[in-house]
């Protein structure tokens, strides 16, 4: 593998070609501690949220985490969770959590081109009270991801502009990519199954075990 060249290592090199904001710019301005009621209602609007976290080893992960909106549960203005809803099991963010409790949260809504972006310290619990107020169609989920909110920003619609994400006419046909499973099927190769096996378990799990 070619290694990269031309790497920048010190933050004086990276300034001299990205100037810093203005101390007294709207970019540094809108930092804030906590949530303010324009954070809380975006993430009351919110049904994602993309969950960024990095082991002690420093290698990272980035978790989506989706409900309904406002399924992200918001206590006060320095604290949120987050439920924890049937997955693939591996737990490498929370995994990641356990020996490093920094994270970053990134919350969408659909349609919006702006997002917002929540920084913390996060710890997972089992707190019954909390549990319960993640209960959803009947569910309570059995962990749940607590956040300290240590800043709140909201971040611009550039990069969605740019991507075009909510714009139909630019997505591409869904035959463009193979079927998840069939991508799936192609990397584990399993020796007792075949790809029509995995489009059945895929699908029955997507409609009978979300919850």
């Amino acid at each position: 593998m070619t290694a990269f060249n031309h790497v920048i290592t010190r933050l004086e090199d990276l300034r001299a070609i990205i100037e810093a904001p203005p101390p007294r710019g709207r970019a540094v301005l809108k930092e804030l501690p906590a949530l303010d009621p324009h954070a809380r209602a975006f993430i009351q609007l919110s049904p994602m949220v993309l969950v960024a976290s990095a082991g002690a080893d420093g290698r990272c992960d980035v978790s989506p985490k989706g409900d309904a909106p406002g399924f992200v549960q918001v206590l006060d203005d320095h604290r949120l969770v987050i439920p924890d809803r049937p997955g693939n099991r591996r737990l490498d963010g929370m995994q990641n959590i356990l020996s490093n409790p920094h994270v970053g949260l990134l919350f969408l809504v659909p349609g919006r081109d702006d997002t917002l972006r929540v920084n913390g310290r996060a710890r997972i619990t089992r707190d019954p009270d909390l549990l319960a107020r993640c209960t959803a169609q009947g569910k309570t989920p059995a962990l749940a991801i607590g956040v300290e909110v240590e800043q709140v920003y909201l971040h611009c619609a550039k990069a969605f502009l740019r991507s075009r994400l909510w714009t139909p006419d630019q997505w591409p046909a869904r035959t463009v990519l193979p079927s998840y499973a069939c991508m799936v099927f192609d990397q584990v190769r399993p020796a007792d199954a075949t790809v029509n096996d995995y489009e059945r378990e895929i699908a029955d799990a997507n409609l009978t075990k979300l919850y």
